[in-house]
């Protein structure tokens, strides 16, 4: 990661862009590009190196195609591939140390498997709407019934992993 001239670390950042604004949308690629001119905004006021992923894979090309949009970089994953397969392959490959944006499971396990620190969908949206004017981006809410399982251990305690996730967070 790098720094900026006021010592503050610059982030690497991949997310799965589906996995935050989610699928049922009447009009996914306005809601695509609403979501992609906010992280230009949260760019410009932290200047962490974003990447958003998408899906490509039903009308994709045979490769991943990418552009950069205010400094967003923004991947559609190739005909036949998953934005889930590309952002594995991605922190597979990359040496960076990435905060990976995602609630998929198996892309979390891959995230920490890396050295990278996995944050839950939900979570970045907080960070990325705490600076965004009011009703400027607001993804239509999800069910919010989910309740999560009960931590083992010393309640005291944070884990490692927890740890880690709270770095990450205050670098968001």
């Amino acid at each position: 990661m790098a720094s900026t001239p006021e010592g503050e670390t610059i982030a690497n950042i991949i997310i799965d862009g589906y996995n935050v604004i989610g699928i049922q949308h009447r009009d996914g690629e306005a809601e695509r590009e609403r979501f992609v001119e906010a992280l230009i905004g949260y760019r410009k006021r932290t200047g962490h190196d974003i990447t958003v992923v998408f899906d490509g894979w039903r009308g994709g090309s045979a490769r991943p195609s990418r552009t950069t949009s205010g400094g967003v970089t923004v991947m559609y994953s190739a005909h036949g591939q998953t934005a889930d397969a590309l952002i594995k392959k991605i922190i597979s490959e990359d040496d960076k140390h990435w905060i990976v944006i995602s609630s998929d499971r198996d892309i979390q396990g891959r995230a920490w498997a890396r050295g990278s620190v996995p944050v839950e969908s939900e979570q970045f949206l907080r960070k990325l709407q705490a600076g965004v004017p009011a009703g400027e981006y607001a993804p239509i809410e999800e069910d919010e019934d989910y309740d999560a399982p009960a931590r083992k251990g010393n309640p005291r305690r944070p884990s490692k992993k927890q740890k880690a996730l709270d770095r990450a967070l205050k670098k968001l």
